[in-house]
């Protein structure tokens, strides 16, 4: 059996023209022999799906051209695989190689496809497989020698590889390579809106030349849609004569490609689908992803590809087409093909209005209340698209409504609404509501739903009282940044900009990062952090948006943008951006104005649901020269505002929604710190059983020392750590706080005691 498998590869590799006999090749001998057909049955695995990854592989070599004299030669993996399998053989007394000798002969190569194979469809384990073969092929050795009918050669009358992808393009044959879209389903639902759009495509349709509409526009606005529109239309006879009872078929480039591995296969099924379509009386010919067809089966740098198959149709006008792709597709595969753009009339499909969706998904709700079994409620189906538009930015209306309107309806279907029986209550009492709307969105957007709720104004009336029961002394910047918020709730700010672009001015350790984390806890949305001083260099920029093309990380795309994209409803803080390379400014500036950063591929990051934060030390080093003189009123907030406006560019404070100076620590804020500190820590010692009482003496003594206006609350932790801790760790690793108890701090002969 070995030598027709071997057999098989040099009457291949002859026939087809091919330079090297490969161990792929002797692979697929293997295949087509009866026992490895007892293997794949045992093992689930569809042999001829095997086949056709070797063939893939092995027809795409070198190719010798018809009437060229050459020498057909073993490649190098060939004689290794060979050279193992002898010295199998021989291992086990063996006179003659078989099959599983060749198998191990493939196993024992490296970087081969015909290993590759192997391991993709029997798993990784060479021992086994080689058993496997060996099982199979001593039963059919077997068979034979007990004189029973077993044909193990039969690669002799497979006489056509790839009689599996093959496709008969005589008579109708054509007909398996597209789809008629007036059979489909999705064709028998109703059209809403987009008249302008489809009365602009069938008066296209109608012209004597260039009767070929081109529909261009993002990713869900509804350009498919807009074919079984016009297809309704045409079923119910609202189309001119030339159009009536027309056909519209879908021409898939995929199944076009699949299984077509000979040169001149590609094109031929092609030229058949086009000519059949021409024949049928008003046959059109519908191309989703039309980019996908300039290049497509191109060789080296010929022009020609199936475009250009296109080209002879087109200036007949006799067969029509209808075209869709993206805007971004268009431009960079389209737009350079000229010969092809003039043929084709552009009709711009734009994303539908919030009252235009809201008719589309009333249009198409039957479908899905049928099928989930739930009722909708009107005010469910607005918030689904007023709040899919507002944050969800990276797709585009209808599309992103309509899978919240059916990945709601498919929780109600697997969560229903129980009686107080705990039984499921009717169908016709299983309703999405508002609130159910606001739990999808908010897994969908990584939104806390609380934050969500547009009604429950009482908790964003109060948010300032919660931020300052957190944050101690910085009244005017917590003002700040909640009448930032509660404006945009409102409405009154502008859209097309960020929600507070604010800019934290103040020493450190007074809370300008604290507030960040707050606000953003409080919110229930993302805080997204950068430590600007990671950004000193130059080329370090480039790592926010991406490299450009040609530069190391090209393919990660960019950090900052990527961040947004994945999470655009959140806190951003650029921390101490003062530490940036000058050229962050040039970035921020666009972010400030419009609330889009482009990167560098061309993909959009929105910012208009981000509240951008970004702090700075800037002048802290001089504020301390505030007060000082004859009679000055200079204050501490004035001198570091002046440090701020020469550091910082007049176009980049001009666009800030605020600058915000934090106040130092005074003795006030340092008693409120350190109450909330050991509260925190009050918390973490519940869970050892342990409860914290501190003595008059000893807060006094923790206040004095951790009291300091230079390092502000960072220095109260640090007296935490180093003096109450230890003695707290202490008792609680070797002392009387084993098994907890009350721990009282007190202060003796000036040093700290714990009772």
């Amino acid at each position: 059996m070995s030598e027709d498998a071997v057999s098989y590869a040099i009457y291949w590799a002859e026939k087809k023209r091919l330079e090297f006999i490969t161990p792929e090749l002797v692979l697929i001998g293997v295949t087509l022999q009866q026992p490895f057909d007892e293997i794949a049955k045992r093992m689930s695995i569809i042999p001829s799906t095997i086949r056709e990854e070797l063939r893939a592989y092995t027809y795409n070599g070198d190719v010798i051209d018809e009437g060229e004299e050459y020498t057909l030669e073993s490649s190098l993996q060939l004689h290794q695989m060979l050279k193992v399998a002898e010295t199998s053989a021989r291992c086990s007394s063996k006179d003659e190689i078989d099959i599983p000798h060749i198998i191990g002969g493939v196993l024992s190569l490296d970087d081969s496809v015909a290993k590759y194979t192997l391991y993709k469809h029997f798993g990784n384990d060479d021992a086994k497989i080689i058993s496997i073969f060996s099982e199979a092929y001593t039963a059919a050795e077997n068979s034979i020698n007990d004189n029973e009918s077993y044909d193990g050669f039969d690669w002799l009358v497979d006489d056509s590889e790839d009689e599996s992808s093959n496709v008969d393009l005589s008579k109708d044959g054509w007909k398996t390579l597209v789809t008629c879209m007036n059979d489909q389903k999705a064709a028998k639902q109703p059209f809403i809106g987009r008249e302008e759009e489809l009365e602009r495509t069938i008066q296209i349709l109608s012209r004597k030349d260039k009767n070929n509409p081109l529909h261009i526009g993002e990713s869900g606005v509804g350009k498919t849609a807009l074919i079984y529109g016009l297809i309704s239309k045409i079923k119910s006879g609202d189309v001119p004569e030339n159009l009536k009872n027309s056909k519209i078929y879908s021409m898939d480039l995929g199944s076009m490609i699949a299984g077509s591995q000979m040169r001149g296969e590609f094109e031929k099924r092609i030229k058949a689908v086009l000519e059949g379509v021409r024949n049928t009386h008003g046959g059109i010919i519908y191309l989703d992803e039309i980019h996908n067809l300039i290049g497509a089966g191109q060789i080296g740098d010929s022009a020609m590809d199936a475009s250009t198959l296109l080209k002879p149709y087109l200036d007949e006008g006799t067969l029509r087409f209808i075209g869709s792709t993206t805007y971004q597709d268009y431009n960079r595969y389209m737009a350079k093909s000229k010969g092809i753009i003039r043929r084709f009339q552009q009709i711009d499909i734009n994303e539908p209005s919030i009252d235009e969706t809201i008719q589309i998904i009333k249009g198409v709700l039957p479908n899905y209340e049928k099928f989930h079994g739930v009722k909708y409620t009107d005010e469910a189906i607005r918030y689904a698209v007023e709040k899919s538009n507002q944050l969800i930015v990276e797709r585009f209306l209808p599309d992103k409504a309509i899978d919240i309107i059916d990945e709601a309806g498919a929780y109600r279907k697997l969560h229903p609404i129980m009686t107080k029986n705990n039984t499921p209550k009717a169908k016709r009492f299983q309703t999405v509501d508002k609130q159910l709307i606001s739990e999808i969105l908010s897994k969908i957007c990584k939104i806390d739903s609380k934050a969500l709720k547009d009604s429950d104004n009482k908790q964003l009336e109060k948010l300032s009282e919660r931020i300052l029961s957190q944050i101690y002394g910085q009244d005017e910047a917590v003002r700040y940044v909640v009448e930032a918020v509660q404006m945009a709730k409102a409405g009154l700010l502008d859209e097309n900009k960020p929600l507070a672009s604010l800019l934290f001015v103040g020493p450190t350790g007074v809370g300008k990062t604290e507030l960040c984390k707050v606000l953003a806890n409080e919110l229930g949305i993302q805080l997204i952090r950068f430590d600007m001083s990671e950004y000193t260099e130059k080329h370090t920029i480039a790592k926010l948006i991406g490299s450009p093309a040609g530069y190391v990380g090209y393919e990660d795309g960019g950090l900052l943008t990527d961040a947004i994209r994945k999470s655009p409803n959140c806190v951003l803080l650029l921390d101490e951006i003062e530490k940036a390379h000058s050229d962050i400014y040039n970035i921020l500036l666009q972010v400030m104005d419009y609330a889009r950063l482009t990167d560098n591929r061309g993909n959009k990051a929105d910012f208009k649901n981000v509240i951008l934060i970004m702090t700075s030390n800037a002048g802290a080093q001089f504020a301390n020269t505030a007060g000082m003189g004859f009679a000055s009123n200079t204050t501490r907030g004035d001198v570091m505002l002046q440090t701020v406006k020469k550091i910082f560019k007049p176009e980049f404070l001009n666009r800030l929604s605020g600058t915000v100076v934090f106040h130092d620590m005074d003795r006030t804020m340092a008693e409120m710190i350190f109450d909330k500190k050991t509260h925190q820590l009050e918390q973490r010692l519940n869970n050892k059983n342990v409860t914290l009482e501190l003595m008059p003496e000893a807060r006094r003594y923790f206040i004095d020392k951790g009291f300091t206006k230079l390092n502000g609350a960072r220095e109260m932790d640090r007296v935490i750590q180093q003096h109450l801790n230890p003695l707290l760790m202490h008792e609680i690793l070797f002392g009387k706080l084993q098994k907890g108890g009350i721990a009282k701090i007190d202060i003796k002969d000036n040093k700290l005691i714990l009772i």
